[in-house]
């Protein structure tokens, strides 16, 4: 597996990842791992089955009795699907995020889980986008990049995304949400928000999504040379 290459997005909500993640794996016909919509769709499984996050035999039974899979659509959306069901605009919601960080804080779901995500490494390449990526999940990708840009720009990028959804948000409470996400992932003991030592940061405040794709898409180009060259 280890041959398989990877690329890992991290970085927090609203820096582009989703979207850069979701152009590249199109581009070079690569799977996608979405770990932000595993998370969000194991939340939504375990809440729906009553488990806690702290109910290891629960989480256990959840991974074995439920199918999580991602799809990229033509238009580059990731379609997230359990048991072969379409949740993905139930899983966009501000609540199913808030449970989705209520259950990634607990280091016994993150630790199954990092099993499931590394079962997406599969010829010919897997584009992996998080929070930890490429400083836990994949700590031998082929290419680790880390994206970045100010709250503001950040919270106006998921304000519009829940306006498209059709759901009913207000800038400063999407704002102060994205705020609150950011001191969660920094700041929680299991595996915490942080660019890895060899990641290439990218702040895409003031650059335009093709640009930050063309700029990932040739770091990853070099980075596969060098490899086959090696």
């Amino acid at each position: 597996m280890a041959e398989v290459p990877v690329l890992t997005l991290d970085g927090p909500g609203g820096s582009g990842k989703g979207t850069v993640a979701s152009r590249i794996a199109m581009l070079r016909h690569w799977r996608i791992l979405d770990s932000g919509a595993l998370y969000r769709a194991f939340a939504f499984s375990a809440q729906k089955l009553g488990v806690l996050p702290d109910d290891l035999l629960g989480i256990q039974r959840i991974l074995a009795e439920t199918d999580f899979d991602f799809v990229v659509e033509k238009t580059g959306e990731v379609i997230i699907l359990v048991n072969g069901n379409d949740v993905t605009t139930a899983l966009r919601s501000p609540d199913a995020g808030l449970a989705a960080s209520t259950y990634a804080s607990q280091q016994s779901v993150r630790e199954c889980l990092i099993a499931r995500q590394r079962f997406e490494r599969q010829a010919p390449g897997l584009v992996a986008d998080g929070r930890d990526m490429g400083t836990v999940v994949f700590p031998d990708a082929t290419l680790k990049v880390f994206l970045t840009g100010t709250l503001k720009i950040r919270a106006l990028r998921r304000y519009k995304q829940l306006l498209e959804k059709g759901f009913s948000a207000t800038l400063a409470g999407v704002e102060q949400e994205v705020s609150a996400r950011d001191q969660n992932d920094r700041s929680r003991a299991v595996s915490p928000l942080e660019p890895a030592n060899d990641a290439v940061t990218i702040d895409t405040t003031e650059i335009g999504i093709d640009q930050v794709v063309k700029k990932v898409d040739d770091l990853l180009t070099a980075k596969l040379t060098q490899s086959n060259n090696g």
